[in-house]
Formats: structure tokens, C-alpha cells, sequence
């Protein structure tokens, strides 16, 4: 599973990565990314990949998890 992951300590509220992914995330009353989306797609993974790569301070990342059953 992929998902969005935010670095909290290290966004600055630039809001590129809502700019980039409006359908994925948004940011808050206090400019914090909300990420929209639990698990992202196969289709959604290069809207995330652009909405990881506009962050200016690298604050945002895409993780991929393995689920064993």
C-alpha cells in the first residue's frame, strides 16, 4: 500500500503540495497539509509523485507498505 506521509516538523505551509495534488490533500486554517486519501492508487501514484516533488522543503513523502496476510 502507498500512502502520502507529511514531515510535520519540517513544512513550512508553502502549499505546493495542494497545488500540485488538490484531489489528494489540502491544507488547513493553519496551512498544514490534510492528507485527503488513506491509501493512494496506481492511478493516483504520479499525482502524488508531482505533489512530493513540489515540496520545497521536502516535507512530504510517498511510503509504500507491504500488508501481510
Amino acid at each position: 500500500m502507498n500512502q502520502l506521509v507529511v514531515d510535520r516538523n519540517r513544512c513550512e505551509g508553502y502549499g505546493m503540495c495542494q497545488q500540485a495534488a488538490p484531489q489528494l490533500l489540502h491544507l488547513n486554517d493553519d496551512d498544514e497539509p490534510i492528507i485527503d486519501v488513506a491509501a493512494i492508487s496506481a492511478a493516483q501514484k504520479p499525482l502524488a509523485g508531482a505533489a512530493v516533488g513540489a515540496c520545497p522543503v521536502a516535507a512530504l513523502s510517498l511510503s509504500t507498505t507491504t500488508v501481510h496476510r
